[in-house]
C-alpha cells in the first residue's frame, strides 16, 4: 500500500554533548569516537534544496533534529533558508526542530526570529540525580526547564516534552512528570524505550508499554482518550478530565504504526532512509554532487518512497521477544528520531 509523504526529519548534525544512555551511551560514543567530517555534512544549500525537492512529493511539515541540532553552526541561517519554502498549497510549512534543551535558553530568541514555529524537548526525568544519570555528562535539570520556559515566552509553541521511558531506570519519573506538565502550555509525551541502531543494549523487559504508563497516570489524574490531530501522527492522545492539557503516548513497541507512517529521514551526510530502523539508506548527495537536476533526483525520491515496504515496528511488535539483533541498523544519533 502506497503511503503518503508529509513529513521529513533532517538531521543536521551526528554530534551530541549528552551521552544518553537509550541513545549515544559513552561507552560506544567516548572520546575516540570518530565522528563525521565537516566536508561530508550536507551544505544549508543542499538541505534547502532536497527540502524543496520533497515538498513536490508532498511534506508539509519539516523536523530538525541531530544528535543535538543546536550544536550545528549558524543553524538560524537554515531556519531562514527552510522558512521561505511553502507548502504544494501555499502554506507555510510546519518547521519544527528536536532538541535536549541545554542550549534552549541562549537560542529561542534568534531561532524564533529566523523562523522556527515550535520546538520539542527531550527530558527524561525531574528529579535531579535521575536526569544526570540519564544524560550521564551531569547536566542540571534546571538549566532545560528554564529553555523551556524561555522557548514558551517567545513564542515557540505549543511545546512538546518528550520522556523516554525504561524501567527501572526512570518509570518512577512518569507522575512527577505529568504533575509537574501537567496545567502548563506544554504537551508532555511519553515514549516507549525502542531497539534503535546497535549499542543502547535494548531489551523488551525495560520497555514499559504505553498502556500502563496511561494506568498510571491515570490513577492520579483521570484521564479521556481524544482523536489524533492528523491521519498518520505517531502519539495516541489523551486530555486530563479537568481540563488541565493533554497527555500522548508513542508506542511503537507495543503498538506499531508503520502502516499509517508517513516520515522520510534525511541523514546529517545526505542519505534518505525509510525507517527509524533501517539498516541502509540512499545516498541523494552523491545525486546533488555529480550534479544531477532537481526532476532526476525527484524521480529517484518518488520510486525509493514508493518501493517501501519496511515494518520493522509491526514484525517487532508480533515477536516481542525481539527480531534478530542486526549490529547494521543505524543510530539514532545519526539520524534522529
Amino acid at each position: 500500500m502506497s503511503r503518503p509523504l508529509h513529513d521529513l526529519r533532517i538531521s543536521v548534525t551526528d554530534r551530541c554533548n549528552f551521552r544518553c544512555v537509550y541513545c549515544m551511551p559513552k561507552d560506544v560514543f567516548d572520546k575516540d569516537y570518530q565522528f563525521l567530517p565537516q566536508t561530508s555534512l550536507l551544505s544549508f544549500e543542499e538541505i534547502t534544496r532536497m527540502a524543496r525537492i520533497f515538498i513536490d512529493h508532498g511534506v508539509e511539515k519539516i523536523r530538525l533534529t541531530g544528535g543535538e541540532p543546536l550544536l550545528r553552526k549558524h543553524l538560524e541561517k537554515l531556519i531562514e533558508m527552510l522558512s521561505k519554502l511553502q507548502t504544494r498549497s501555499g502554506r507555510n510549512l510546519d518547521l519544527t526542530l528536536t532538541t535536549n534543551g541545554s542550549l534552549l535558553a541562549k537560542k529561542a530568541q534568534s531561532l524564533k526570529d529566523a523562523g522556527l514555529r515550535r520546538v520539542t524537548v527531550s527530558l527524561d526525568a525531574l528529579t535531579e540525580s535521575t536526569f544526570r544519570t540519564m544524560n550521564d555528562v551531569d547536566f542540571p535539570v534546571s538549566d532545560v526547564l528554564h529553555g523551556i520556559d524561555v522557548a514558551h515566552a517567545v513564542g515557540l509553541g505549543p511545546i512538546k516534552v518528550n520522556m523516554v521511558v525504561k524501567r527501572g531506570m526512570n518509570d518512577q519519573e512518569i507522575l512527577p512528570m505529568a504533575r509537574h506538565f501537567k496545567g502548563s502550555p506544554a504537551i508532555l509525551r511519553f515514549i516507549e524505550y525502542m531497539d534503535v541502531g546497535a549499542s543502547n543494549g535494548w531489551k523488551m523487559d525495560e520497555v514499559m508499554p504505553s498502556a500502563e504508563v496511561i494506568a498510571r497516570i491515570a490513577g492520579a489524574f483521570p484521564l479521556h482518550e481524544i482523536a489524533p490531530n492528523y491521519g498518520g501522527e505517531t502519539a495516541g492522545r489523551w486530555r486530563y478530565a479537568d481540563g488541565s492539557g493533554e497527555v500522548g503516548v508513542i508506542s511503537s513497541v507495543t503498538k506499531a504504526f508503520c502502516q499509517d507512517c508517513s516520515r522520510a529521514r534525511l541523514s546529517t551526510e545526505g542519505k534518505l532512509y525509510t525507517c527509524l530502523f533501517a539498516t541502509g539508506g540512499h545516498d541523494l548527495r552523491a545525486l546533488m554532487r555529480d550534479g544531477r537536476s532537481d526532476a532526476e533526483i525527484s524521480a529517484v525520491i518518488g520510486q525509493i518512497w514508493g518501493a517501501r515496504t519496511d515494518r520493522y515496528s509491526e514484525l517487532r511488535t508480533a515477536n516481542t521477544s525481539g527480531l534478530q539483533r542486526s549490529a547494521n541498523k543505524v543510530e539514532m544519533s545519526y539520524i534522529g528520531g
